[in-house]
């Protein structure tokens, strides 16, 4: 139960993600690559005042980790400069999930039939939620930006399950990323609104729901299996737009329901496991 609870609270923090964007960049018209580069240096901070200096160390792997974080930030926040919000979230769980599963696969590990059967439902449930109304035009270079951000992420992921020291790790990792944002957010030359309220949510995001967030996400993989770790990620969305019905006073929807009942569905299918059996 307590690995349950942590694991939620991480989803939870990965949804409040998505609502501070929202506030930031649709709220108060910051540009999305502004919002990730104080994000970045927002986490960076917080975690270097809490990690011991003796573990600050860069390794191969936390070199790893810092290219994957900044693939992420730099490729999700230059998609969402043309790609529809909903159809980006839904190439980029996918993505998650391509890049995780095929990591399993490709180590050997066999998948147990009601995970495939699970990821497949919650899929699904995805698809429900955040498939654009009308028409759907997908720009190319957007949707290819937001495959990189999801295959970024599902590798920050696959380094985390080997974190030693979890805050020592993503501090190294913030860290590192940081010039590689900066250095896209000047390329990308768009500023954007810059007031008190973009900056206070883009702080929040990088010290509190991604800085705090992702080290305990490192705490969790460990314990995790790595199929597992990628489905549970497909309740971010459900939960974002949840909690824009709840903080943001949005619509609650029959779509939205339906779809948390798929996603949830599919989430505990894949969690079922037959007496003795194994898998990742």
């Amino acid at each position: 139960m307590r690995l349950i609870s942590l694991v939620t609270l991480v989803m939870v923090a990965f949804a409040a993600n998505s609502i501070l964007n929202r506030v930031a960049v649709a709220g108060h018209d910051m540009a999305p690559m502004t919002f990730a580069a104080i994000r970045v240096a927002a986490g960076a901070a917080v975690l270097l005042a809490l990690a011991r200096r003796d573990l600050l160390r860069v390794t191969a792997a936390r070199l790893g980790g810092a290219v994957t974080l900044a693939i992420y930030m730099i490729g999700f926040s230059w998609a969402y400069l043309a790609l529809d919000a909903g159809l980006g979230a839904l190439i980029l769980f996918g993505c998650v999930q391509l890049g995780m599963f095929a990591s399993a696969v490709a180590r050997g590990i066999v998948v147990p039939v009601m995970r495939w059967v699970g990821a497949g439902v919650a899929l699904a449930g995805l698809a429900v939620l955040l498939w654009p109304a009308g028409g759907v035009q997908v720009p190319v270079l957007p949707a290819i930006a937001m495959v990189a951000a999801g295959l970024g992420w599902a590798g920050y992921t696959l380094l985390g399950q080997g974190a030693a020291d979890p805050v020592a790790a993503s501090a190294v990792n913030f860290v590192l990323s940081l010039p590689l944002v900066i250095v896209a957010l000047i390329v990308s030359g768009q500023i954007g609104t810059v007031t008190a309220p973009a900056i206070l949510a883009a702080v929040t995001s990088g010290a509190v729901t991604s800085g705090l967030g992702y080290a305990l996400w490192y705490r969790v993989l460990p314990q995790l299996p790595t199929t597992v770790a990628a489905i549970a990620q497909l309740s971010v969305p459900v939960i974002a737009v949840a909690g824009g019905v709840v903080l943001l006073g949005e619509p609650l929807t029959q779509r939205l329901l339906i779809a948390a009942g798929l996603v949830l569905g599919g989430i505990a299918l894949s969690l079922y496991r037959k007496s003795g059996s194994s898998g990742s």
